[in-house]
């Protein structure tokens, strides 16, 4: 493993139209393709990807390409439009959506199968939602669709929500990301030796993303001071979250890309899950005792029923219903279970420094 990530570390850019291959001689160009390339995770890895590889084997794929910056297009990156649902209409709610006001449709897998095309390596981002049945529906005909358009490697986002490598999880929000695993490990073994892999990429949980699980508390100086008490079904003590830095996650994501790109053969992870995490388990408790120093102000953790968390205001604006609130609140069961309570080597080793602590990213992020 160590030999796989110097090499990852090291990496500097490869020139424009050269591939590697077991020789070390060159082929056709390797295409590397981000799906979807926008959001948080997805801007973080595209801006790390380029800084890594030539810009012509870069093609990213999203819903609104004109939004993709201009300096990306004048310098080679190609730009291609499609999103996991063909239509969006403002439409009668359909509680099994993800959200309240809108019907979406799948995309089919031919859609997608042209979208894909030419793109040998492809990082698939999972779909924004919790809600489990409909995040794989969607998610697994992309990945069919990858597959058939000939994309030989995928790389998964995934999401550490399962502890150490496990394969069950409590969280309402792990389930479609471990349907799509057992969907790339069923396609990898079906298909003839080293046509089709995969990596699962499990991000940990976020350090800015801290509201979701601490009921939307904001602690930036200019929020009320009058929110000191947060109301989630959980007490805070006991196992906790290895948060780390989105932007780390995006770089390290990025980096594994190249490593494979760059020495397919000799890959640590082919067909394999790679839990990455930031350096320190922090309980809830001690995840709000620093929001309160953001904050300047006294906050502590209440715990109360899930019937009372789902009504409260704040979460029925964020989440559209109390049933969309209610499937939410599995993942503070699954953090009681020590599902986000790990920390690996590998982000550290994959950077080839050590991860930002959560009190220092968390600071950047909300002051």
């Amino acid at each position: 493993m160590w030999k796989l990530l110097t090499n990852i570390i090291s990496y500097t850019p490869v020139a424009a139209n050269e591939e590697y291959c077991e020789e070390g001689t060159r082929t056709s160009t390797i295409t590397i393709g981000i799906f979807p390339a926008s959001g948080g995770l997805g801007t973080s890895t595209c801006t790390h990807l380029l800084k890594l590889v030539p810009n012509d084997q870069v093609i990213l794929i999203n819903r609104y390409p004109e939004k993709v910056a201009q300096s990306y297009i004048d310098t080679r990156v190609r730009v291609r439009k499609a999103s996991y649902e063909s239509t969006v209409s403002i439409a009668k709610t359909t509680s099994q959506l993800p959200y309240s006001n809108c019907t979406l449709y799948p995309v089919t897998v031919s859609e997608l199968e042209t979208v894909f095309s030419g793109i040998n390596v492809l990082f698939l981002i999972s779909y924004p939602s919790h809600v489990h049945e409909y995040r794989t529906k969607v998610q697994l005909p992309a990945v069919d669709a990858a597959k058939k358009a000939g994309v030989t490697h995928i790389f998964y986002s995934s999401l550490g929500f399962a502890g150490n490598y496990q394969t069950t999880s409590l969280a309402e929000v792990m389930q479609a990301h471990l349907d799509t695993e057992r969907h790339l490990a069923k396609l990898a073994a079906e298909a003839p030796t080293g046509s089709f892999t995969y990596t699962s990429i499990r991000e940990g949980l976020y350090s800015e993303s801290t509201p979701i699980y601490t009921a939307f508390f904001d602690p930036r100086p200019e929020a009320s001071a009058d929110n000191s008490e947060i109301l989630i079904p959980h007490d805070g003590s006991g196992a906790g979250v290895a948060w780390v830095k989105r932007d780390e996650l995006g770089e390290a994501s990025a980096r594994l890309i190249v490593g494979y790109v760059k020495e397919k053969e000799g890959f640590q992870f082919v067909n394999r899950t790679v839990l990455l995490t930031g350096p320190k388990v922090w309980s809830l408790a001690e995840t709000v005792g620093v929001l309160s120093e953001v904050a300047g102000r006294k906050v502590r953790i209440v715990r109360v029923p899930v019937d009372e968390y789902v009504k409260l205001p704040q979460v029925l604006a964020k989440f559209g219903s109390e049933e969309m609130a209610r499937t939410w609140a599995t993942a503070w069961d699954a953090i009681r279970a020590g599902g986000t309570a790990v920390v690996t080597p590998e982000l550290e080793m994959i950077l080839g420094r050590e991860p930002e602590g959560f009190e220092v990213a968390v600071r950047k992020h909300f002051v």
